[in-house]
């Protein structure tokens, strides 16, 4: 084993997995603690709120000393002497919140959504903080601004004009001067309600007329950022701009079909930037990787175990777990030699696992 490592977040089986792939000793703190969590760590420790991830931390260092310290969303900010691997506290502050992730992109002449006065609309509202475009709304008057506010009290926001595009993101590694693309992807997005933003899912690789310049540009963002390690940028890309969205200065949702389009591993890929080593630029990837997060459509129970579906699901809850309307449930998969072959594969593995959730 090359060391032991503590990975720390509200939901941390996709890096605790590629960890685990690249021959480290891998303990987590995280909320969830599925099923296929417990098979790439040798210990962990669950949480419920995130108050209460420090704690939970702290409980898992009377047990075992470590080597690295990653944090995924939720621990970003964490004041901890544990020795992190990543981008330090003081440089992520600035990317957890909107506002100046826009300001950063402004000073170094990267195409944005404009930020526009109040009373304008219609307008895309983003609360200032929070990952995975959760609360995400396009406002179309005052009446609609306070029924967001209502049901999002005293939640500072920003407003920016609506752009239209596909949305998509860039992951890069940093070492914290210099930059390297590994691979755009295709952001799979809810589209109803008041989910129609948030992420569900990712395709890799995203074939756009533009995916050259956004992995230049994300390159540019990533080398000017600060960061260290793994880092997602994210964009919405339209016919002639590439718009930059956030910097997710951690590991990202995408990084299962990365992996599995690219056949790389993005650990090792972070612990060697971290001590700057870049990797060589990639080549072209071998397949096309799809994942999708199944949301329950009403509450539900699930009775079935369904770790025999591995390895096409993933994020495998226990037999008896239950779920609330909208409530992530698992991750499942398909892969193949095109987009239109990789989903085909996704569509028949859905349908089977569906036959388990009643």
């Amino acid at each position: 084993m090359k060391g032991r490592v503590l990975v720390a977040g509200f939901a941390t089986r996709h890096v605790v997995q590629s960890a685990a792939r690249a021959g480290y000793e891998v303990c987590a703190v995280d909320h969830f603690c599925d099923q296929d969590l417990f098979w790439y760590t040798t210990d962990r420790e669950k949480f419920e709120e995130l108050a209460d991830l420090p704690d939970a931390i702290h409980e898992i260092c009377r047990r075992h000393r470590f080597d690295l310290f990653i944090v995924t969303s939720g621990a970003e900010d964490l004041t901890t002497s544990l020795p992190l691997c990543g981008t330090p506290k003081e440089t992520v502050a600035r990317f957890l919140d909107k506002l100046d992730i826009q300001h950063f992109f402004e000073s170094i002449n990267i195409p944005v959504p404009r930020l526009v006065p109040e009373g304008v609309y219609p307008t895309m509202v983003k609360p200032r903080r929070g990952a995975g475009g959760w609360r995400n709304a396009i406002i179309r008057d005052s009446a609609g601004l306070s029924a967001w506010s209502n049901m999002h009290p005293d939640i500072p926001f920003i407003r920016q004009e609506i752009v239209e595009g596909i949305p998509a993101s860039v992951c890069c590694v940093t070492d914290g001067s210099r930059a390297r693309a590994i691979a755009a992807n295709e952001q799979i997005l809810r589209g109803d309600g008041e989910n129609i933003f948030r992420f569900c899912g990712s395709v890799t690789p995203f074939n756009h007329p533009l995916c050259g310049l956004m992995m230049s540009q994300a390159e540019q963002i990533a080398a000017t950022s600060g960061c260290r390690g793994t880092i997602g940028v994210d964009f919405v890309v339209g016919s002639d701009t590439a718009y930059a969205i956030e910097v997710n200065p951690r590991f990202q949702g995408t990084i299962d079909t990365v992996e599995m389009a690219c056949d790389c591993n993005l650990f090792r890929y972070h612990v060697e930037s971290c001590a700057g080593k870049l990797p060589p630029a990639p080549q072209s990837p071998r397949q096309v990787a799809v994942r999708c997060i199944l949301f329950a459509e009403r509450d539900v129970t699930i009775t079935s175990d369904l770790k025999h579906l591995a390895p096409f699901v993933a994020d495998i809850p226990w037999p008896g777990s239950a779920f609330e309307a909208n409530q992530a449930m698992v991750s499942v998969y398909g892969w193949g030699q095109t987009r239109e072959a990789a989903f085909f594969m996704l569509d028949k593995h859905i349908s089977t696992v569906r036959q388990y959730i009643r």
